[in-house]
Order: C-alpha cells, then structure tokens, then sequence
C-alpha cells in the first residue's frame, strides 16, 4: 500500500466515484467510460497517470467479457483495433511532451468533440468503405494515446449507424479493451508508466464491475430509440462537464 503514498485521500475517493460512474455508463450505452473518467480524473491525478489508469481499467472490464465482444463485434472493429494498436504510441508521446494545463484543456475538447459528431444525421447500416474505416482508426489511436479516449471517433461510427445495438456496442468495447491494451503498452516501453497504477486500478476495479452491472441490467431495460437518446444526452453531458471544468 506505500504505492499508493503518493495520492491524497480525496484523489482516491474522486477516482473510486468517477470508476463507478464512468462504468455504469460503459454497460448502458457500450462506451462512455474513458470520455468521462480521463477528464475528472486528470483533475485529481498528473494527465498522463490519469489516461494510463483508464487504460487499466478499462482492460480489465473488456477482459472480463472479451468472448461476448468478439462473438458480437461487426469484422470493423478489427480492422479499426489494428491501426489504434500501430498509431497509439504517437499519441502518447504527444502527451508526454505537453504541459498538464494544455493537456487538461486538450482532453476537455476531445470529450467535447464526441458529442458534435453524434449529432451527425444517421447513416445506413452497411459498413463503410475503407477511407472512413481507416480513418477512424488512426483518429482513434491518436486519441487513444494522448487522452486514453477512443470513443469520439467510434461511437459515430457505430452508433450513427442503422445496426443493432448489441453489435454496436460490441464492436465498440472490443476496440476499446484492444485500444486500452495498446496505451499500456506503449506507455510502458516509453517508460512513462507508474508502477503504482496497477495497485490502484486493481482496488477500483470491484466499483468499475459494480457499475457496469447495473449499467447493463439498466440497458436491457429500454429499447433501440431511447438507448440512442441516452447516447446523445450522456455526450451532451460530458460536452458541458468539460466546458464548465475549463471555465
């Protein structure tokens, strides 16, 4: 526990409040959970232990359900996970070379950016061609690395489409937990890994279960049109929460 030194009392109670909540999110709509913990997080934590931490935690989560990812994950997701996995390293040595007050602002801008593309008018439900495809997964990497946010790029993708929703939430978790994967990765062969971040996303990670739980049990509960409502008010959210916190 002398790892966990480091941090104040409030850092960990802030960090055991934003896993639960971020968590109870990822089971209800399929993401949410990097775009709403990385931001309160890096309040509380240094940047870029909050985006490592993410990544620790939401590893685990898509551990724990990877055969039900990829049994329902669309084949796009694969290819989107490959470019995340060579591209993510650049984004994180972008945030290893910026100061904390500008990542702090960059990473409330990229939460933000999530809620204008969902409001993009929905598309057919056929794949993509692969221009777009392959452009959401260099997007992807790139936030990956330097926020620990996948999901900007891939919820439009997905979520913006007419497919079902268990395939789009499916496609979406399975690329995040590759995508969380590769950030720990990269972090630690750039050195810039803690090894205290472990300890402690091990002793969030009973709340981040909790969460996504009852997140998923509440999303069996309403249908296609109101889960996508849900989407657009949960970015909406996270848009004005980011906004507040750079005023």
């Amino acid at each position: 526990m002398d790892l966990l030194a480091a941090y104040a009392p409030w850092q960990l109670a802030a960090a055991l409040a934003a896993a639960f909540g971020s968590a109870f999110v990822r089971g209800l709509t399929g993401f949410g959970m990097a775009i709403l913990l990385v931001p309160i997080l890096a309040l509380a934590l240094p940047p870029v232990e909050a985006v490592l931490l993410a990544n620790f935690l939401s590893l685990f989560i898509g551990l724990s359900e990877v055969r039900r990812l990829v049994r329902g994950a669309e084949r796009s997701a694969w290819r989107i996970s490959i470019l995340v996995v060579l591209v993510t390293p650049l984004g994180l040595l972008a945030l290893a070379a910026t100061s904390d007050d500008l990542a702090r602002f960059l990473i409330a801008m990229i939460a933000l950016s999530a809620f204008f593309a969902i409001l993009l008018p929905r598309r057919a439900g056929t794949e993509p061609g692969h221009l777009a495809t392959g452009g959401v997964g260099v997007l992807s990497g790139l936030m990956t690395g330097y926020a620990g946010m996948p999901g900007p790029p891939v919820v439009p993708y997905y979520v913006g489409r007419a497919i079902p929703r268990e395939t789009a939430k499916a496609s979406m978790m399975l690329i995040f937990t590759i995508a969380a994967g590769a950030g720990l990765v990269s972090g630690a062969a750039l050195g810039i890994l803690a090894w205290r971040l472990p300890l402690l996303a091990a002793l969030l990670f009973p709340a981040v279960l909790l969460g996504n739980w009852l997140g998923d049990r509440a999303a069996g509960q309403i249908g296609d049109a109101l889960w996508r409502g849900v989407v657009g008010v949960i970015l909406g959210g996270a848009a004005l929460a980011a906004l507040l916190r750079l005023l």
